[in-house]
């Protein structure tokens, strides 16, 4: 392999990793401060992109793209809170509210899918890509949407980072994360807290639906495969931390670039999931997760 082939295969890795992160980082807010897996954030994906391309496209409303992205992320936001008060919070209190939670994001992922069939069509979109322009360094070929979106995605999940650290919401969310009942005896109020952490949760997922958007064509069930790897990424490195989805994306993005090259791109996916068991078989709470003794 020489130098130029392994650098891409980086930079390619990267991408994949910045994509990945912004994916679980979403997904593992839900995790941790409500406790159910949200299958509907794949659908969120999908919507995101649909969203701003009707805002963006030439053959819709033709707006410039920072007013579409800031509008799409105001829609996916309320979204987000929309669909927790529908599909969450009336059973909030029950036993088996995960069981619960399970079947109700998939029916409102699989009615978000069909309604993105109804409304847009099965025909595949694509969004502008965010810039234009190539650059090469020593051989090494890059476009400046893909410098750009790498950009844009570290400095999205810092803003993340330090809205759930210093914010009053922020903090409030982790406090409930780690104890609803204490946090409820504070006088922090729960259910809407858990409301924003799903409204910010289908945000980042519909921030990803854009970025996806601008280099892959775009279909109503685009979001199954990347809910697929958010997954991975969020049980591989565990949900100890805020920074472990982050740190698991980019390991998960570079191992599936180097499998992609090495074994082809049917048997990229086994290898992450054979990654992923191996992990769990000797620890069990994540790469990055920290063990709980439990009764």
């Amino acid at each position: 392999m020489d130098p130029i082939t392994l650098i891409s295969i980086i930079k390619g890795g990267l991408i994949l990793g910045a994509l990945y992160a912004l994916m679980a980082t979403g997904l593992s807010l839900v995790w941790t401060t409500l406790g159910i897996f949200n299958f509907a954030h794949g659908a969120f994906i999908a919507l995101g992109a649909y969203v701003a391309w009707q805002f963006s496209s030439a053959d819709a409303l033709g707006w410039p793209m920072l007013p579409a992205v800031l509008l799409t992320c105001a829609v996916m936001f309320l979204v987000g809170v929309i669909l927790h008060f529908l599909l969450v919070k009336p059973f909030e209190r029950r036993s088996d509210v995960v069981l619960i939670a399970v079947i109700t994001t998939l029916a409102g992922s699989t009615i978000l899918e069909n309604g993105l069939l109804l409304i847009w069509g099965p025909r595949s979109k694509q969004i502008e890509p965010l810039t234009r322009g190539e650059v090469d360094l020593a051989g090494l070929h890059l476009t400046t949407a893909e410098i750009l979106l790498l950009v844009l995605v570290l400095a999205i999940l810092l803003g993340i980072g330090m809205f759930l650290r210093y914010s009053r919401p922020g903090r409030s969310m982790r406090a409930v994360s780690q104890n609803r009942e204490a946090a409820q005896l504070l006088g922090l109020d729960v259910p809407k807290l858990y409301a924003i952490a799903f409204g910010l949760s289908a945000l980042t997922a519909g921030l990803a639906g854009i970025f996806l958007g601008t280099i892959r064509f775009m279909h109503p069930a685009m979001g199954s495969e990347p809910l697929m790897k958010a997954l991975v990424v969020v049980i591989f490195g565990g949900v100890a931390r805020f920074s472990s989805p982050i740190y698991a994306a980019f390991i998960i993005g570079l191992l599936e670039a180097f499998s992609t090259y090495i074994f082809g791109v049917y048997w990229a996916p086994a290898v992450l999931f054979v990654t992923m068991i191996v992990v769990l078989l000797v620890k069990p709470e994540g790469l990055f997760g920290k063990y709980q003794r439990t009764l």
